[in-house]
């Protein structure tokens, strides 16, 4: 790591900036890309947004991130977004929160509502800048001055402030849907309601008879998935690890024994808002 230092002839306000960056720097080590967005102020950016689906509606039935009828559903309420390729990040993304907001038409309330990502807006519009969202009917309502929802959303593209925030599912415990592919060798999971900065960066798998974790690749959206190639003996736990703050929680023995296809299971854990 290069020294902190700075030349006699910068202004003293620059001064005091780097001495306290430095100061910051070795004494609590300060790493960005393990920040925790629950503690960070709300940092907004401009992006494009449209919307989709029926105007009351979640966009689709499920969306490229693999939650099914979920998206409808308590907590995501259809208050769900698809969202650019350049924001998606290959469906890494799936499952993370937004602040969005309009202030630009008559009809727009400014006030922020939040929505997770549960799609992608592969083309067209969505192409059209560095970020846009295409929202659900629900969504893009939600931005509106009560009685103004249908006026907002015959207004077309809109520009809008969007901003990264931690998800709040209510004191929900994150869940595994078993994908209705999965076997005795082969097991294929979708992850849902994870807390705080909980964006995935790493799922490992271990068996009950094993001290073992195995790494699972991201099949698609928010699917990840092991091909094991032998019979896995269950209990299953899920080992789980944020790329934000790096913070690993473990779901021990979640999936059990007996356990099928389709099904889903309830951990004891989240992590933190």
């Amino acid at each position: 790591m290069a020294p902190c230092k700075y030349s006699s002839s910068r202004k003293l306000v620059s001064a005091l900036m780097v001495a306290l960056f430095c100061h910051f720097e070795l004494s609590v080590g300060f790493n960005p890309k393990h920040l925790n967005l629950s503690a960070i102020g709300t940092h907004w950016s401009t992006a494009g947004a449209t919307w989709y689906g029926s105007p009351d509606g979640a966009g689709s039935d499920g969306g490229s991130c693999g939650y099914g009828k979920l998206v409808s559903q308590t907590p995501f309420s259809s208050l769900v977004t698809g969202i650019s390729p350049s924001l998606y990040n290959s469906g890494k993304e799936c499952g993370a929160c937004y602040q969005v907001k309009c202030t630009k038409n008559p009809s727009c309330s400014g006030k922020p509502v939040r929505v997770v990502i549960t799609d992608l807006c592969p083309g067209g519009l969505c192409l059209s800048s560095s970020a846009h969202f295409d929202l659900s009917g629900t969504s893009f309502g939600a931005m509106a001055l009560p009685g103004q929802e249908d006026k907002l959303r015959d207004a077309g593209v809109l520009e809008i402030g969007y901003a990264r925030v931690a998800c709040d599912y209510s004191g929900k415990t994150i869940a595994f849907h078993v994908d209705q592919g999965s076997s005795s060798n082969y097991f294929a999971t979708v992850i849902e309601f994870e807390d705080g900065d909980g964006d995935l960066g790493a799922v490992e798998l271990k068996e009950g008879s094993s001290q073992t974790w195995r790494a699972m690749q991201q099949s698609w959206g928010a699917v990840w998935k092991l091909d094991a190639g032998s019979q896995l003996h269950p209990p299953l736990s899920i080992r789980l690890t944020s790329q934000y703050s790096g913070q690993t929680l473990v779901a021990k023995d979640v999936i059990p024994d007996g356990w099928k296809p389709g099904a889903t299971y309830r951990s004891l854990v989240n992590y933190n808002i």
